[in-house]
């Protein structure tokens, strides 16, 4: 026993040996985390109670680290493992520990920033990171998109339509390189390219995304592209296209944010458009409402189907990083079948569905950072 605990001293002890050495190396931990009760007034015919978590935020734990190589270089990686709060299990399942983004590269001040690994995209940097959609600041998961489209067939999707346009960051790109510029007087851009690793077909199920971004005081814009092709669909050379705009501006305490995407299976040609418009009024120092609205439409291959929903969420924050919130969602569907059912994003399992075109969340919950 001694034998082994001296072991592990001194492995423990070597694996502080780096930041030690070098005063310009840091490491840091961090996460954020939510839990709180969903009341659902419909799945599948039933009202439900539901112990929701990763709701207002995700729940990830964050490990960053960079070191100081000199002349504004530097080299850099991040890890970033999601969980189910009331469980503990991994998400999206138990076997991926980081699943959620691992990547490592290198920044320079002057060049911008070159990473590898398992990263988001420029829908969800540019468009969602970028203050572009509602649910970043306010909304949260069930503000993202999902609906009556499930005929999207979205691979590798819990619902087939969940988070379509990836503005959640639902889907990552494996095995992918990507690059992001410096500020340029507002101005940032950047593009990724994820390896389909096919042998011989170097277009089959590879990943392409571009984004820009330009920022100017209270006013803000942005552009993104992604085509992401799967081996399920023509061998890798079909798959799901999205592209989007976003614009916000900054009045006072009110922040006003635009959002427009493009969702488009390019094998079966079903599409979707998506238009959203939000408002978020810092009422003090400690009270926050939100509002937002979104039409999301389907073209012919999906039956035409549509949905209006809206959102308002309440918060309270009981520090900097804390806070409490109460948020309703309420989802109306239709379209050209007589049967068309509502679905709010983050209602996954069978059943989960509304049995009619309504369905409204009713939340309580609470957010922490640290």
């Amino acid at each position: 026993m001694q034998k082994i605990k001296w072991k592990f001293g001194a492995i423990a002890a070597l694996a502080t040996l780096p930041v030690a050495s070098w005063a310009q190396s840091s490491v840091t931990i961090s996460g954020i985390m939510d839990a709180g009760v969903s009341y659902v007034s419909n799945q599948s015919g039933k009202s439900n109670l539901r112990a929701d978590n990763g709701i207002g935020v995700p729940n990830i734990l964050f490990i960053k680290g960079q070191e100081d190589l000199g002349g504004g270089t530097a080299a850099i990686f991040q890890l970033e493992s999601q969980f189910n709060l009331s469980t503990g299990a991994s998400l999206p399942g138990n076997n991926l520990i980081f699943g959620r983004q691992s990547l490592v590269g290198l920044r320079d001040n002057k060049w911008g920033t070159l990473t590898a690994g398992n990263q988001y995209e420029f829908m969800h940097d540019s468009l969602l990171f970028g203050g572009f959609d509602s649910a970043l600041t306010y909304g949260g998961y069930y503000t993202f998109r999902q609906g009556p489209f499930n005929a999207l067939a979205v691979p590798n999707n819990p619902t087939g339509a969940s988070d379509f346009d990836r503005l959640a960051g639902l889907a990552r790109v494996a095995n992918s390189v990507k690059y992001l510029s410096p500020d340029f007087n507002g101005v940032t851009f950047g593009g990724m390219y994820g390896l389909g690793e096919v042998a011989g077909d170097t277009s089959a199920s590879r990943t392409i995304s571009l984004g820009t971004n330009y920022a100017s005081g209270a006013f803000g814009l942005a552009a993104a592209y992604t085509d992401a092709r799967y081996s399920t669909m023509s061998n890798g050379h079909d798959g799901i296209r999205n592209w989007g705009l976003g614009a916000r501006y900054r009045i006072g305490d009110y922040k006003l944010n635009l959002l427009y995407t493009n969702t488009r299976n390019t094998l079966t040609k079903g599409e979707v458009n998506v238009y959203q418009a939000g408002v978020n009024w810092q009422m003090d120092v400690a009270w926050n409402l939100g509002v937002s609205y979104e039409y999301m439409k389907g073209n012919a291959q999906l039956a035409h189907n549509y949905a209006h929903q809206g959102n308002a969420t309440l918060q309270y924050w009981l520090s900097k990083r804390t806070d409490i919130y109460l948020q309703t969602v309420y989802q109306k569907a239709g379209g050209d079948n007589a049967t068309t059912q509502a679905w709010i994003n983050g209602l996954y399992g069978p059943g989960s569905a509304s049995s009619t075109g309504s369905q409204a969340i009713f939340r309580i919950g609470m957010a922490t950072r640290f």
